[in-house]
């Protein structure tokens, strides 16, 4: 069901251009119900090999009588019949000459978000990231290595029979190979052995790099992953200081906290552009973003944002990062962060952020940093999931530049 589901929402412009091209009335014009059974229909015999294609037409036909649209199910019935027809010589869809909105349809991605991708990276990089995006997400835990170590977590992984391997360049993430079922079921979830947390939000608490007895500041810390990462690193020992605007949410960090069985982590409910009164050692702004760096776990990702929201969360963004900054201490370290690729939410924040403070710089990473392979030129850190098979991530280190004589 979760796959037919996130399936025809990722896909949904593929599927009612196919509607489009093979119904009487195009999608748009047809009744909601039906439109969602013939995209149902055209998911299963476009994109599932292991469902029969009789079985496929049989059941979004019965579907549809019991949806109440019986005098239609035999429309469904040609439409998804005459879509096998086709289909056995050639692709069915046709594509406009356009190579933007042709690679848009195929992959089913807005055109402004094609057209972006295709700008930084050139159309055919473009297509391999819209594929990555079309595939289930993975499946990371980050090993708390206060409770346990990684090699143990595997073991007791592999004795339930689930595989998984260890990120050679993180040191505490294991990717499962196998599908996991039920989380909390999974061996040392109880015990506070790891937390569910992508390999490439596990880089950015090491930008960081917190140490033990620092006060550490998460700005926008909910659910709580990289707030309990950060205090894993400190060996639990300082504090770390996580503020959200949603007190809601901010009782996850505290769930998981406990879970973890961490003690240095203490939890302020405020908006982070009212962020003050807080001298931090080391800040984390993990800003909230468009999430454009993980779609593939989002399936509606792609039809909520626009240019104009994107527009509306910079804005945030650089008030957010204003309102931290202030709260540095001198020789402190700032890391800016999102889960975005869009360049406005990113270099675009970093550029105007140093512009309104020149008395700020960025702070590279050492050149045999561990993390190296995910720097760019300009001192920043990118992920890009087509490259590194991992969630897309955007990371800055600042530092107040040092005093002249």
């Amino acid at each position: 069901m979760t796959e037919l589901v996130y399936g025809c929402v990722r896909r949904q412009r593929t599927l009612d251009a196919l509607i489009d091209l093979l119904a009487q009335r195009p999608a748009a014009q047809q009744p909601p119900v039906l439109r969602t059974v013939l995209q149902l229909g055209l998911y299963q015999l476009r994109y599932l090999e292991q469902i029969p294609t009789a079985a496929a037409v049989a059941e979004t036909v019965q579907l549809a009588k019991q949806l109440g649209l019986g005098g239609l199910s035999g429309a469904v019935n040609a439409i998804l019949r005459q879509y096998l027809r086709q289909s056995e010589e050639r692709d069915p869809l046709p594509l406009p000459s356009d190579p933007i909105a042709a690679l848009a349809i195929h992959q089913s991605f807005p055109d402004w978000l094609v057209q972006l991708w295709s700008d930084r990276l050139g159309l055919d990089e473009a297509e391999f990231l819209c594929h990555w995006f079309n595939q289930p997400p993975s499946n990371d835990l980050r090993i708390n290595p206060l409770r346990t170590e990684r090699s143990q977590v595997q073991a007791a992984l592999e004795a339930v029979g689930i595989r998984s391997t260890p990120d050679p360049q993180l040191p505490q993430a294991l990717r499962l190979i196998d599908p996991p079922g039920p989380i909390r079921q999974l061996p040392g979830f109880d015990e506070g052995w790891w937390m569910v947390q992508d390999s490439s939000a596990q880089l950015i608490a090491h930008l960081v790099d917190p140490q033990p007895g620092e006060t550490v500041l998460d700005v926008c810390a909910a659910p709580g992953g990289k707030s309990t990462h950060l205090a894993e690193l400190m060996g639990d020992r300082g504090q770390v200081i996580a503020c959200d605007s949603s007190a809601k949410r901010l009782r996850k960090v505290q769930e998981n906290a406990q879970r973890l069985q961490l003690s240095s982590i203490t939890t302020r409910a405020i908006d982070g552009r009212q962020i003050k009164g807080i001298q931090a050692d080391r800040i984390l702004v993990d800003a909230p973003c468009s999430g454009l760096g993980i779609l593939h776990r989002h399936a509606d990702g792609r039809w909520r944002q626009s240019p104009d929201s994107v527009a509306e969360l910079a804005q945030l963004q650089s008030e957010i990062l204003d309102a931290a900054a202030a709260c540095l201490k001198p020789a402190g370290t700032l890391v800016y962060a999102t889960c975005t690729l869009h360049p406005a939410e990113n270099e675009a924040v970093i550029e105007q952020f140093l512009q309104r403070h020149p008395d700020w710089q960025m702070a590279p990473l050492a050149a045999d940093s561990p993390f190296q392979a995910w720097a760019e030129a300009n001192g920043t850190l990118r992920i890009w999931p087509h490259r590194h098979d991992r969630d897309g991530f955007f990371g800055a280190r600042l530092q107040r530049s040092p005093a002249r004589d």
